[in-house]
């Protein structure tokens, strides 16, 4: 067999192997960015699950706020508070694609003031007997004692969504790929332990 017979053969071989290299590579690459794709979009969803929560909550607010001042008009203080609170709680959006703290923030610092603003609220309805009997008072309340249990099950689930995403793109080789597609760290929601007390909801 000639020199050149076994060079070529040695070559092919070489060749083969650095094409077997290759492809594997390129089957990582699609599959571990496709998976930083799926716990992305998870965290995604699972953020349109906070907003709504918190969004439920706003609807409720006006009836509310209505139901209370038919009773006590005169708390004009708390009943304007909880209404600009929440209009200040409602203009604040958070992109889910820029989940960065100081957003995260401004977006959990609005909706404590709106808690807060709703638990004076609760307080007042106690100097009323009348309002604390009404009907519709009362089914608010339950309306609105779920849907703060809905937003704290709604965080949990996007903290841990997030938690997820962020260890994905962290664990080596993703973190090679997720710097050049742009896969960021994401924010978790941390609420202050004092503005996200639910309103105390009494009977």
């Amino acid at each position: 067999m000639s020199n050149n017979a076994v060079k070529a053969g040695g070559l092919s071989k070489n060749t083969l192997i650095i094409g077997a290299v290759v492809a594997v590579i390129v089957l990582w690459g699609i599959s571990a960015y496709n998976g930083m794709v799926n716990v992305d979009e998870k965290a995604t969803t699972e953020w349109a699950k906070v907003q709504s929560a918190y969004q439920r909550r706003a609807d409720l607010i006006p009836n509310l706020v209505e139901v209370v001042k038919g009773y006590a008009s005169h708390e004009r203080e708390t009943l304007e508070g909880v209404i600009n609170a929440r209009a200040k709680a409602t203009q604040i959006t958070v992109d889910p694609n820029n989940l960065t703290p100081e957003k995260l923030q401004e977006f959990q610092a609005a909706q404590g003031e709106l808690s807060q603003a709703l638990g004076r609220l609760m307080v007042v309805q106690e100097q009323y007997p009348e309002l604390k009997a009404n009907e519709n008072f009362k089914d608010l309340q339950v309306q609105l004692e779920g849907t703060e249990n809905r937003i704290n099950e709604a965080r949990n689930s996007f903290n841990s969504a997030v938690e997820d995403y962020n260890v994905k793109i962290r664990k080596f080789p993703n973190s090679l790929l997720a710097g050049i597609f742009g896969f960021d760290k994401k924010s978790k929601f941390e609420a202050d332990a004092n503005a996200q007390n639910a309103p105390q909801v009494k009977f």
